[in-house]
């Protein structure tokens, strides 16, 4: 039996709470389903979905990676590929339905009434093109009485707007000259430039930094003041869904299980899915302890379902969950509120009480509270770059104590433009300035600053995969070997111990490799010795720890949603077993489910094989729960280290103090 439509009662599930019933969406879907054909027959994708936004309001759309959250916003915009095919449906925007327009006619909606922020800005902008002419293509599409001088002009501005920082040169740029942070702002000046009636965000501000988050956070909800523009905001991010979102839908395997009004959400979530979400959220009090990920996967679009969906992964399960699929329910607040404001659930098991959410970051003195007598670890140092720096201690001064798996000294990484490194034509840009740091065998080093600081440069020149026009001094020492000698073999032995995630997993996976391929290039090259035998059990091994199926192996990276690249890059990096990983944003385009289970799984590979981390993140819940040490970087220079107790709860550089300022917050 498929499951029934989501049914509403009283007032459309995007209406605020207490609002009238007869108040009228701006966009309104109701009874959307979608398949896909595969050579294994007709899929479901999306199952009977309907919502409301009204204009002003935020609806934000969560769920596992693969439930079908960035298929809806395709489905909206109207940019499904050539194997999707809507089944039902009506999507109503201003009264014309959208569904109903042939190709030509729907280019002139999209950009100007409905915009969207792709989830992988890297790979949905023109890298032949100057990042800024295409802000200015999408401005005079349409704005065609426009002069290309004032669509320039205007384009500057959005680039402004968005926080992008030295516009004028950004401007002539292309994609692969910015940082990931820096891609992402001129997605969202894209999407902006038309001032459109709706906007979807699929992941917004997925690659960016807390302080850029909040930036543009504030800049959407200034948007939406203005313009009275609706927002359908899709995220994985708990925290500012609370800080965002007037009603929030709960997406699993491509139907809706829950709507209500957001603060609603938090306070009296009602589904079991929901509830076990607020359980997996990463907090200080959690430290050396599991987090409480939730069992098994998000099914697959070819299983057929007889009951309810979720019922394989749910603790409240009973028979008649696996027989029959639950209807939706209306239920009221535990204050008894009014019924039109709305609180549908599917699921038997509504009625039952409602389990409160808990806190990833507490207010004022939260950090120190929560943080307590879980580290232990030495004090690390600051370095000394502006004159309100704190000194902590001495960095570096000593000689190389027997458990230090890395230590940096003096890193400099310079990049120069031109045709050789001295002559008139050459500029020079240091982009990591004198960076010193250990990483002792079985810790986390955090290195968080906001997007462009020299992060993931420091990263890549670290394990040397930055590109020619890079020049990299100082010195790396990886269990007492310099890694910087150009030595083949050096290298080689290098990346045996040493891996990285890469940031962006799309770019970072080949696209005419099969996943198993993709797993099995590395333990080949690495480790040759190793056995058939051996690489298949230990593949195996990984997808069930990174939470994907075995039948992933035949498959190819564009096949997957952007959390499970991102699980796929994880696998990758962890199957040489290395006893260094420096982690890019590893679990920023993961759902809070599958960042426990990998939080888990790198907690568990450290106690159990001592693996050290460099852990790049903006993630502070992650930082609190993870990391024995903080580094704070900022424009290419640490301006803060040390325990993480003493870096997230008594900030001594004004820099820290402002990151954690801009933290959202449960």
């Amino acid at each position: 039996m498929m499951n029934s439509p989501l049914t509403t009662e009283m007032t459309p599930p995007g209406s605020r709470a207490g609002s009238p019933i007869d108040a009228s969406p701006i966009l309104s879907v109701k009874d959307l389903s979608l398949g896909l054909q595969t050579s294994g027959g007709f899929l479901e994708a999306l199952s009977a979905l309907e919502f409301c936004i009204e204009a002003g309001q935020t609806f934000a759309l969560v769920g596992e990676s693969g439930c079908g959250k960035s298929m809806t916003a395709l489905a909206l915009m109207q940019l499904l590929p050539d194997v999707a095919q809507i089944t039902s449906g009506a999507v109503d925007l201003k009264g014309q339905d959208l569904l109903a327009l042939s190709e030509r006619e729907m280019q002139g909606f999209r950009g100007r009434k409905i915009s969207i922020i792709f989830q992988e800005p890297a790979t949905s902008l023109n890298p032949v093109m100057k990042v800024g002419e295409q802000v200015v293509e999408g401005i005079l599409r349409h704005s065609p009485g426009l002069s290309r001088g004032d669509a320039a002009h205007k384009a500057r501005a959005w680039l402004e707007r968005v926080g992008l920082g030295d516009v004028q040169r950004r401007f002539d740029q292309y994609a692969f000259e910015l940082s990931g942070g820096q891609v992402q702002r001129v997605m969202i000046a894209m999407a902006l430039a038309g001032e459109p009636d709706v906007l979807i965000a699929d992941e917004p501000t997925t690659a960016l930094d807390v302080t850029l988050q909040a930036q543009v956070l504030g800049l959407l909800k200034s948007l939406q003041v203005e313009r009275k523009m609706a927002l359908l905001l899709i995220t994985h991010d708990l925290a500012v869904v609370k800080g965002m979102a007037d009603q929030v839908a709960l997406m699993y395997a491509g139907e809706i299980v829950e709507v209500c009004a957001a603060h609603r959400f938090f306070q009296e979530a009602r589904h079991p899915y929901s509830q076990l979400l607020m359980q997996s959220l990463p907090t200080p009090k959690k430290r050396g302890g599991d987090l409480a990920a939730i069992a098994g996967q998000v099914p697959p679009l070819s299983e057929r379902f007889a009951g309810c969906r979720f019922e394989p992964r749910c603790p409240k399960a009973t028979e008649l969950c696996q027989r029959e699929s639950a209807n939706t329910m209306q239920v009221l607040s535990e204050s008894g509120a009014p019924a039109q404001a709305l609180h549908s659930v599917r699921c038997v098991k509504a009625h039952e009480k409602p389990l409160h959410a808990t806190p990833i970051i507490v207010e004022d003195t939260g950090w120190s509270q929560e943080l307590g007598a879980h580290e232990t670890s030495s004090m690390l140092s600051l370095q000394d770059s502006s004159a309100d720096a704190w000194r902590l201690g001495a960095l570096n001064e000593h000689a190389l104590a027997p458990n230090d798996l890395l230590q940096v000294k003096d890193l400099t990484v310079t990049y120069r433009s031109g045709s050789g490194w001295f002559g008139a034509d050459n500029k020079v840009f240091e982009a990591v300035k004198g960076v010193s740091f250990d990483i002792a065998k079985g810790q986390t080093l955090a290195l968080v600053g906001e997007s462009g600081c020299g992060k993931t440069t420091l990263g890549k020149a670290l394990i040397q995969v930055l590109g020619p026009k890079a020049r990299v001094s100082g010195e790396v020492m990886l269990s007492g070997q310099s890694l910087l000698s150009n030595k083949k073999d050096t290298l080689r032995q290098a990346r045996r111990q040493m891996q990285i995630i890469f940031q962006n997993p799309f770019a970072s996976l080949n696209p005419r490799m099969r996943i198993e391929d993709i797993l099995q290039e590395g333990m080949k090259s690495l480790n040759p010795a190793w056995s058939a035998a051996r690489r298949s059990r230990d593949i195996a091994e990984l997808l069930d720890q990174v939470g994907l199926a075995r039948t992933s192996l035949s498959r190819f990276p564009h096949e997957f949603s952007g959390g499970q690249r991102q699980r796929i890059a994880i696998a990758r990096a962890l199957a040489i077993k290395p006893q260094l990983i420096i982690c890019d944003e590893p679990t920023s385009a993961l759902d809070v489910s599958i960042q426990a289970q990998i939080l888990n799984l790198l907690r568990e590979l450290q106690s159990r094989l001592g693996v050290s981390y460099l852990f790049i993140t903006h993630n502070m819940g992650v930082v609190s729960y993870l990391a024995d040490h903080v580094a704070v970087m900022k424009s290419g220079v640490l301006v803060e280290v040390g325990q993480a107790q003493d870096v997230l709860s008594n900030p001594r550089h004004a820099y820290t103090r402002r990151l954690l300022d801009s933290v959202p917050k449960l």
